[in-house]
């Protein structure tokens, strides 16, 4: 029986590219300047980070079970399976709300079969692990196998990134706000990445914007997986050429063909603010 994959919006990807993965969306939402946004063009995005810069506020709303119903069930019915690639449990509950609608759906749909994966993935790392998915769907595994290949992997999937504002971090209680005064007014900037659990978690520092650059590339150095990164995906906030830099250099230093590049989301830029560079790529270790 054929099979849909599945995802949200926390992806970060665009709409042709969804349709050239052949892929279902359901939304997440950001409420901003009093409008709720669950779909936005690079034109917008762009709007968004300067109005951030500005001092505008942003909120975020996860996917409820409703929403991911509304996504599931023409597929159900249609009488394909699906396979369900959630953002990470670990910062928002919009996986919780799809298992419940997966749970639900089965009952209403007792041939069908829903299987959902908790990614632990968060922006382009969601989107790189749906790119790896979609691959292997098309080269033919079954449902089954591809979950399988989804949870042994997903702890594979590296997400390394930096911001040019700590602020924005503070106001996310990701840092005290001693540490975003101080690092802020020595130019020191964070490099972190999303842990085991799905979290987004400090690991080092860096003095200056393209010392943080140098040390995400030298990550994929360390930990890159041998032979498993001629593709990685690189988001930004609204800082295309800090992210080209990158790229850039991934490729002098590190022999990487193609990077796909985008901006950060508006549901994870809300927290993470302009200038949030974000590299993503195979490793032997998160």
């Amino acid at each position: 029986m054929s099979y849909r994959i599945i995802t949200d919006t926390c992806c970060d990807l665009w709409q042709d590219y969804y349709e050239k993965l052949n892929v279902n969306v359901v939304a997440l939402s950001v409420n901003f300047k009093g409008q709720t946004v669950s779909s936005y063009t690079e034109g917008w995005l762009k709007d968004f980070y300067n109005g951030l810069r500005d001092g505008e506020a942003a909120q975020t709303s996860a996917v409820n079970p409703e929403g991911w119903k509304a996504v599931l069930e023409p597929v159900l019915a249609a009488g394909e399976d699906a396979l369900v690639l959630a953002f990470s449990s670990g910062l928002s509950t919009t996986y919780q709300s799809a298992v419940i609608a997966a749970q639900e759906l089965r009952e209403s749909y007792p041939d069908r079969r829903v299987n959902v994966v908790d990614t632990l993935c968060a922006s382009m790392g969601q989107g790189l692990l749906l790119w790896y998915a979609c691959k292997n769907r098309d080269g033919g595994m079954s449902l089954d196998e591809l979950t399988v290949w989804c949870e042994a992997h997903k702890m594979n999937l590296c997400h390394w990134f930096t911001v040019d504002d700590l602020m924005y971090l503070k106001r996310g209680g990701r840092v005290s706000a001693a540490t975003a005064l101080v690092g802020t007014m020595l130019q020191i900037k964070p490099v972190m990445h999303v842990d085991d659990e799905g979290h987004l978690v400090k690991v080092t520092t860096a003095r200056g914007r393209k010392a943080s650059l140098d040390a995400l590339a030298k990550k994929l150095g360390e930990t890159g997986l041998p032979g498993e990164n001629e593709t990685v995906f690189i988001s930004h906030g609204d800082c295309k050429e800090d992210a080209d830099y990158l790229a850039n250099k991934l490729k002098a230093d590190y022999g990487v063909k193609e990077v796909v590049t985008y901006y950060v989301g508006a549901v994870i830029g809300s927290h993470s603010g302009p200038g949030t560079v974000a590299l993503f790529f195979l490793g032997n270790k998160r």
